[in-house]
């Protein structure tokens, strides 16, 4: 179970029933054989994933224990790079349900500053990951840069390991389907709502959470009624508009539904954006609520109907394709 405290726009957890997470690295207290990461992981996909897994292997291997460290806010944010078209994939809330599920031990969020993005790399290994966690291993991925400017690299590395005495490892790129896992090709698959592809990529199912909203209950009047969720995230990235199939997770119940990202054209043509879904066999008011709607894979385009009873004849049609995908 995670504990969640707002900062702004940002989800921020501060504890977990089994990471340690630590919100300044002076607090953090020196463990045993400690085994340590360095990266933002947004997605956490299926790469960042090898990387955490065997760290926690190593960790038993050697009696350990796994430390990631990472940072807050994003630095492209702080640094003011595209940052109007930046997005993330993951929420720190559900980096943190993966690191938990894995297995790491602690996590170490570095508050990311103007000033700390000119700590050049030897002294960010020296300052923070020497003296301050005294790694027997540091495990990164294959294309990792790191330090001012991202100069840091795994030669650099290489060439510290030696000088401070710990071992580096990197991490092979992961391969899904002939394709090399990453960041930027899964953000390309949910910009053109390949989300069947991005889940490939990230090893479980694309999520928006959010507390359910009051709508225009239009859906309910033509027998589809939704649930409409506001997410306070602004940097979520939204897959395109369409119509999907979908996973619903409410109250640790596991439910089904036909979701739709949009804006209305048949009932409303609203300019606002509008998330929404259609839970299968369920019909609770959960006004207030929060949800997670996870997407499985889309079906058709957002599209304008002549009135609401052709919009109810192709949800009919949707409905039953969507069953279909769920089953399978």
């Amino acid at each position: 179970m995670l504990c969640k405290l707002l900062h702004g726009s940002y989800k921020t957890i501060i504890s977990t029933d089994t990471v340690k997470i630590f919100q300044d690295i002076n607090s953090f207290v020196r463990v045993k054989n400690a085994i340590v990461t360095i990266g933002t992981f947004d997605g956490v996909h299926l790469g960042h994933q090898a990387i955490f897994r065997k760290m926690a292997e190593d960790a038993r291997e050697i009696g350990g224990e796994t430390i990631v460290v990472t940072f807050h806010p994003h630095p492209r944010l702080v640094l003011n790079i595209d940052s109007s078209n930046l997005r993330f994939i993951t929420s720190q809330e559900k980096k943190m349900q993966i690191l938990e599920k894995i297995g790491i031990d602690n996590v170490i969020i570095i508050n990311f500053t103007r000033e700390f993005s000119r700590t050049n790399s030897k002294t960010f290994i020296k300052d923070y990951i020497v003296e301050k966690l005294r790694p027997v291993r540091l495990v990164i991925g294959y294309d990792h840069h790191f330090g001012k400017n991202r100069m840091g690299d795994f030669k650099l590395l290489y060439d510290l390991s030696r000088k401070y005495n710990f071992k580096v490892e990197r991490i092979a790129a992961q391969d899904v389907e002939n394709i090399a896992v990453s960041s930027t090709k899964i953000r390309k698959a949910l910009d053109s709502g390949d989300v069947k592809k991005a889940n490939k990529l990230l090893g479980y199912e694309y999520t928006i959470c959010g507390i359910v909203v009051h709508g225009n209950e239009l859906g309910r009047k033509i027998g589809f009624p939704t649930a409409n969720i506001s997410t306070s995230d602004q940097y979520k990235l939204i897959t395109v508009c369409g119509v999907y199939a979908c996973h619903i997770e409410y109250k640790d119940r596991k439910l089904e539904g036909m979701g739709n990202i949009g804006y209305r054209p048949t009932v409303s043509g609203n300019d606002s954006l509008t998330i929404e879904v259609n839970i299968f066999d369920f019909d609770e008011m959960i006004y207030g609520e929060e949800i997670c709607i996870s997407f499985v894979d889309r079906i058709r385009n957002e599209e304008k109907f002549e009135n609401l009873e052709a919009l109810r004849k192709q949800l009919l049609i949707d409905r039953e394709q969507v069953k279909k995908i769920l089953t399978n």
